[in-house]
């Protein structure tokens, strides 16, 4: 995957310079920027990641309890299944089952994709975000920038001058309306 992802950026990387190296003939401005160094410095993003952090320990600590629950029923349904009736046996195994489905659920539930966290994490950091991209935007207007690259993660376009985007006239060369 990472190989992929170097590949993948390196390619952006080259399509971006030879974008900008276009681009310097009809004069446009561009900066870059690094928005992870950015938000490190901002006290409040600091405060938001302390607060997730935290929120995601106890989150943790609740799920780690649920599966040494498991595997505490699942090592004394071992012990004691020698002696157990064929029915004893059938309901134990569908306890542990429900237990640990119903943790695994919980886990899915706090750390899965568009999960809890992930919703905390919206609540609390993209305000941030949305004030840092705030921020750039009206550093390009005030100094005249078409575009600003973002180089945490890997150069990528942060902020593009609207009137530069040209997507409708292509739709129009294509024949299709808005």
């Amino acid at each position: 995957m990472k190989q992929v992802f170097k590949n993948n950026s390196k390619k952006l990387l080259v399509c971006l310079v030879l974008l900008l190296t276009g681009m310097a003939a009809h004069a446009q401005k561009y900066c870059m920027i690094d928005s992870k160094y950015i938000l490190e410095k901002m006290v409040e993003y600091k405060d938001a990641q302390t607060k997730l952090d935290k929120q995601s320990q106890t989150w943790q600590a609740e799920i780690d309890a649920k599966m040494q629950e498991v595997d505490k029923m699942y090592k004394s349904y071992q012990a004691e299944r020698a002696m157990l009736s064929d029915d004893m046996r059938k309901k134990r195994e569908e306890d542990i089952v429900q237990k640990e489905k119903a943790a695994k659920d919980l886990q899915k539930q706090r750390f899965g994709y568009e999960g809890d966290l992930f919703k905390r994490r919206q609540e609390l950091v993209k305000p941030i975000q949305d004030k840092v991209y705030n921020a750039v935007q009206k550093l390009a207007s005030n100094k005249g920038y078409d575009f600003v690259l973002d180089k945490a993660g890997g150069v990528t376009l942060f902020y593009a001058n609207p009137t530069l985007d040209k997507s409708d006239d292509v739709l129009k060369l294509l024949g299709i309306n808005k």
